[in-house]
């Protein structure tokens, strides 16, 4: 299959993927606002959301400028987004309703502790910044990897206090996530019970 073609197939599939995951929000958002959710972060959600959609259009002019083929390394970086694929699958199936790329928290309701947040607390924004990193490098679009990935660290460096915030404000956020990193997931040693 030629390399263009390939890249177009991929592509599409990713940004049918995101279109799905906006409706999701969407109608995810509608519900928790109905059962009183408030929204933190609105400032800087816009930002994110021009981050992510420009990533697509840098990651589209770069690899059709440069036409450069599938990385040598393809296989260990396709392992790797199909593993983001599963996690990403498993962390919107693990929040339910709860899902969305906005920060809303429902007062007084028990944190998710399920799926992979018995491990970590963040785990969608590790989905997030693997795929802004391997996605563009299966296809050799170097620039925009390194780019969205000082931008995404950027954006994180808002985001995560500003929800760890209104998680500690309006549950028990703390005291459940305690035992957890942001991360990456502890590692057992010999003192832990």
């Amino acid at each position: 299959m030629d390399n263009i073609v390939l890249f177009l197939l991929f592509f599409l599939f990713v940004v049918l993927q995101r279109s799905i995951e906006i409706f999701v929000a969407r109608k995810n958002e509608k519900w928790m606002k109905d059962q009183g959710a408030l929204e933190f972060g609105s400032n800087h959600y816009q930002y994110m959301v021009i981050m992510h959609a420009l990533f697509f259009v840098f990651f589209l002019v770069e690899k059709i400028s440069l036409n450069r083929d599938v990385s040598q390394f393809w296989p260990l970086l396709l392992s790797v987004f199909v593993f983001t694929q599963i996690m990403r699958f498993w962390v919107i199936s693990s929040l339910g309703k709860y899902w969305n790329t906005k920060i809303l928290v429902l007062p007084n309701v028990n944190v998710v502790r399920k799926g992979p947040y018995r491990f970590i607390r963040h785990p969608n924004y590790v989905v997030v910044t693997l795929e802004l990193i391997v996605v563009p490098l299966l296809f050799g679009a170097y620039f925009t990897a390194i780019l969205f990935t000082i931008l995404n660290l950027l954006m994180l460096s808002v985001r995560i206090p500003a929800e760890e915030k209104a998680l500690k404000e309006l549950t028990e956020y703390e005291g459940s996530f305690q035992s957890c990193n942001r991360f990456f997931p502890k590692l057992l040693n010999k003192y832990d019970n």
